[in-house]
């Protein structure tokens, strides 16, 4: 219940806002919503065009996640670990509010909370959702996986499930949905998504609930999550459809020329007896 209400106070601020921003009388045309809301859920693009993501977008992620790797090995990095724990204990504050519960969701809720006012991204809600649902199973498959083969304690001791940190990792790939998707807007929805993100993982830390090197690696699992998603959803996007997309081209098309359509034909030059020629072959 209480995630519930937080998301609708999100999208209840992110709505105010935007109406501030629309003066009461300057004559300029009001924006429709259902009409912006039509447009954006059932209008589908016939290919994803843009890459949002290139390979090396990757490798700043894939460092934050070898970064954790390394703590198993590297002793400074454990010691390392420890002194945060030492600070964050000294410094933590009393509360028991576990805010980076719903922090973690922030990103993702403001991203379809601007787009109920009229703030659109990249992608329309069918593409943006796939992507969004691809970087969470790719995720989840990730963070649950190595908790369970890495068996890491956490810091205050509760359990094993320490390595990776799946608040953080959630957060991240929400701040980097995000960004993707309304940063060419503004750079401040790519600022507002990681301050979220940050917040999460800092709070991971002072919590006692997780090691500095578990947020770390959750950052950059949930950044790469988001980034290879964005990589590869136009090639998985495309392909699907592109027996579709044929398909709807030629449904108006006579059969008889898409028979003429389907015949092939091949002329290549040949050499005979000292006397040079053309063979001409087609596919009835």
């Amino acid at each position: 219940m209480k995630k519930v209400i937080y998301i609708l106070i999100i999208c209840l601020v992110a709505f105010k806002a935007y109406a501030q921003q629309v003066p009461a009388d300057t004559g300029k045309k009001k924006v429709n919503i259902p009409d912006t809301l039509k447009k954006d859920l059932f209008t589908a693009p016939d290919t994803v065009k843009h890459l949002h993501s290139k390979t090396a977008a990757l490798i700043p992620p894939a460092i934050l996640v070898g970064y954790g790797a390394a703590s198993f090995v590297f002793h400074p990095l454990r010691h390392f670990d420890k002194y945060i724990y030492n600070e964050a204990d000294e410094h933590n504050f009393s509360t028991k509010k576990h805010y980076e519960d719903y922090f973690q969701y922030g990103p993702p809720v403001l991203v379809y909370g601007l787009n109920l006012v009229g703030v659109h991204g990249k992608n329309t809600f069918v593409d943006r959702t796939l992507i969004y649902v691809m970087s969470q199973g790719m995720l989840n498959l990730a963070t649950f996986s190595l908790k369970k083969v890495t068996h890491r304690e956490r810091p205050n001791h509760a359990d094993y499930n320490s390595f990776p940190s799946g608040h953080t990792g959630n957060a991240f790939a929400g701040a980097e949905f995000m960004s993707q998707e309304l940063g060419d807007n503004s750079i401040v929805y790519s600022i507002i998504g990681y301050t979220f993100a940050t917040t999460t993982g800092v709070f991971r830390i002072y919590h006692q609930d997780h090691w500095f090197s578990d947020v770390v690696a959750g950052a950059g699992f949930g950044i790469l999550s988001t980034k290879a998603a964005y990589l590869l959803y136009p090639y998985i996007r495309n392909n699907l459809f592109k027996a579709g997309r044929e398909k709807e081209k030629n449904k108006d098309v006579p059969d008889e020329l898409k028979k003429k359509q389907q015949k092939s034909s091949l002329l290549l030059p040949s050499y005979n007896n000292g006397a040079l020629g053309l063979q001409f072959a087609m596919e009835f």
